[in-house]
């Protein structure tokens, strides 16, 4: 019986939207924006349960950059993680805006720090702080 709570509209409709946005990332917060202008009612706890149990699943992945940050969800199928491309964030320590980056240039980094230093880099976690472009312009 437990099984079939998760068959739910809103698990549907989860999944729907995950699935249009793949290759993004979105919080909580994307999810219930969504939500709230398609019309459909949905708690932010059945939200976050719903994607705790994908996580698990491995068909999403969840991203969780520092403690100040929201946590964020990437719809990934049912590849296996090691197929995905990494994703390292870059955090504007100005205004907080939270960049995805997936770049050849930064695997290669990441490739260097295994082979000359024995030291794996976890793409979920790394994190590379400075200014962003916005922030930039606005101290010139």
């Amino acid at each position: 019986m437990a099984k079939a709570a998760y068959k739910t509209k809103q698990m549907t409709e989860l999944l729907a939207f995950l699935q249009s946005v793949q290759g993004s990332h979105v919080t909580v917060n994307d999810i219930c924006d969504y939500f709230q202008k398609k019309g459909i009612a949905v708690g932010t706890t059945t939200i976050y349960r719903h994607l705790e149990k994908m996580v698990r699943e491995g068909i999403v992945a969840k991203y969780v950059v520092d403690g100040t940050s929201s946590a964020c969800f990437e719809y990934i199928g049912s590849h296996e993680r090691e197929k995905q491309v990494s994703c390292y964030h870059c955090k504007c320590k100005q205004c907080g805006r939270l960049i995805h980056l997936q770049c050849s240039e930064v695997e290669s980094l990441k490739q260097h720090m295994m082979e000359h230093h024995s030291f794996e880099l976890d793409s979920l976690r790394t994190v590379f702080y400075g200014l962003c472009s916005e922030c930039r312009k606005k101290q010139n």
